[in-house]
């Protein structure tokens, strides 16, 4: 890689073939989030699903996609809280396929459909309201198809 990408306050999973990254303000859920993901997974909910990165992740634009890598320094960790930092397998790398916006102040009950731009790149979005359990909407998100 010619120069190290920023890194963003986020974490990200590799659901299926595409990474969900999971933004949000401290506390909102994110590695409580990635965690039920990756869980889904084991529990059959759906296909595969593992860790990419956990609180710092890299994002970097590449041929009309985004990129997505775990920190080196956090490679393989994830918080679990009442728990502390715990290490579990992990991606390289992912192309985000989903953004998850925790704890948005625009979700709607019943959302139009939005992106979010990211390096220039226009991905899926789904705003989270505070407050709202936001595993039964990425999972619907990750395995149904929105009705016309």
């Amino acid at each position: 890689m010619a120069g190290e990408a920023p890194s963003v306050h986020a974490s990200a999973v590799l659901a299926s073939a595409r990474a969900v990254l999971i933004r949000g303000p401290a506390g909102s859920g994110k590695s409580r989030l990635a965690l039920a993901i990756i869980e889904a997974a084991q529990t059959g909910l759906l296909p595969f699903a593992r860790l990419v990165g956990d609180d710092r992740v890299h994002l970097e634009p590449c041929h009309g996609r985004l990129l997505a890598r775990p920190a080196p320094a956090l490679a393989g960790m994830i918080e679990v809280r009442g728990l502390g930092i715990r290490r579990m397998p992990h991606e390289p790398c992912a192309v985000v396929g989903l953004v998850v916006d925790l704890a948005a102040e625009d979700a709607e009950r019943m959302p139009a459909c939005g992106d979010a731009i990211i390096a220039g790149i226009a991905l899926p979005r789904l705003a989270v309201a505070p407050g709202v359990e936001p595993l039964p909407a990425v999972l619907a998100t990750l395995t149904t198809a929105a009705a016309s």
